[in-house]
């Protein structure tokens, strides 16, 4: 059981991330719209060939029926209308869900976007909402961390991410070198990709070590940069429809996703993650394994984040991440090519944009379209997403066709 690999990647458009806001500020069905026609026109599809469409989180326009509202303004009559609310595991659900439709023959060609800009002031400002206020948590009446959580100041995803850290390390030693070392290698891919934030600011295993403490054990460059503006968006079409586009198809071949709590109070075993299932899934349907990946686009939220994949996913054993990245160059020069466009920690996390940039990214190097940072072998890659704190796992195997 599983996907054929019928349904191909064909284009993709992203919206480069800063830090802090520059330019026009644009509504946020605006920044769809703009992303959804960049990635048609890359991919050489005629926007009036969409008839479906996905889509993550809300519009500021419009937090019900958001694939309505979209539709709409588009101009597009959908078979597959479809939101994913999964956080920053959402851009690789979209993709494997789009991929389905494809091949079940409800749709053709697919349309998946998802913005994180800035929008222009409004004359009814909306108030923060809970995601602001208290990360993950919500503090609705009658929710467990209004009750259990928040009035103990166990909130926010640093204070998560943390507890899996510690207790990762408490099993398994003490080796933080290690662990910085993800964000100085992924910061070397980053100093070769002019979109990033971080673009021309290597940073070494001594700067991770020497910045401020945040939530121990985790430092201010463990931890990733939000940005006030960014968005990606890709396009999906079917094998047949892939021969006629502009450039190599990427096909989707295995997937796999695995939710199993909200925050880590309830989570059922520290420091092992729900991304174990979700890659077993997305390897056994593709046929291939972790030795068979050219490179990893890995989910990093956090340094730790990244390292529990790793070994969560198979790359070597449980426990044996720390080792694993110091015998390892996880740049986009190395022998285990991790984040080869910088990863979230040195590309940035424009919202859920953040998530999709790891797919974006694999199309790219699939495609042979990465500049610089181009890989030799490139013909596979493992994806994945992570919501909440470790709590919603999405894994992807993605093929050149």
């Amino acid at each position: 059981m599983g996907l054929r690999g019928d349904a191909h990647i064909v284009g993709y458009a992203q919206e480069r991330s800063e830090r802090r806001f520059t330019g026009q500020a644009k509504l946020t069905l605006e920044q769809w719209a703009d992303l959804a026609a960049a990635a048609l026109h890359d991919a050489g599809i005629d926007s009036r060939e969409v008839d479906g469409l996905v889509c993550g989180g809300d519009l500021l326009e419009s937090s019900t029926f958001v694939p309505a509202t979209i539709a709409e303004y588009m101009g597009w009559s959908v078979n597959l209308a479809e939101r994913v609310d999964l956080g920053g595991a959402t851009p690789a659900g979209m993709v494997w869900r789009a991929a389905s439709a494809i091949e079940l023959g409800l749709c053709e060609v697919v349309v998946m976007a998802v913005v994180g800009s800035a929008v222009p002031p409004s004359p009814k400002p909306a108030p923060f909402d809970d995601r602001i206020l208290f990360g993950a948590s919500s503090n609705a009446w009658g929710s467990p961390q209004a009750e259990f959580e928040i009035p103990y100041g166990n909130i926010a995803q640093n204070c998560g991410f943390a507890m899996y850290a510690q207790r990762y390390h408490e099993l398994y030693g003490w080796d933080e070198r290690a662990r910085a070392k993800v964000a100085a290698d992924q910061r070397v891919s980053a100093c070769a990709n002019p979109d990033a934030v971080f673009f021309g600011q290597p940073v070494s295993v001594d700067d991770v070590l020497a910045s401020r403490m945040i939530a121990t054990p985790l430092r201010m460059l463990e931890i990733v940069m939000p940005c006030a503006r960014g968005g990606a968006a890709l396009v999906m079409c079917s094998a047949d429809r892939a021969r006629r586009t502009d450039h190599r198809s990427v096909a989707v071949i295995g997937f796999g996703e695995r939710l199993t709590h909200k925050t880590p109070t309830y989570a059922p075993d520290l420091p092992h993650t729900p991304v174990a299932a979700a890659a077993a899934s997305a390897f056994a349907m593709a046929g291939l394994g972790p030795a068979d990946m050219d490179m990893v686009q890995l989910y990093d939220c956090y340094t730790i984040t990244a390292l529990l994949s790793i070994e969560d996913s198979g790359f070597c054993g449980k426990g044996e991440g720390q080792a694993f990245v110091r015998e390892h160059d996880l740049s986009y020069r190395g022998d285990f090519p991790c984040n080869t466009h910088g990863g979230q920690l040195g590309f940035g996390q424009a919202g859920l944009a953040g998530g999709m940039s790891h797919i974006v990214e694999a199309v790219r190097q699939i495609q042979g379209r990465a500049g610089e940072r181009q890989l030799v072998r490139h013909d596979t890659a493992y994806v994945t997403g992570t919501g909440g704190v470790m709590s919603e796992q999405t894994a992807l195997v993605l093929q050149g066709a």
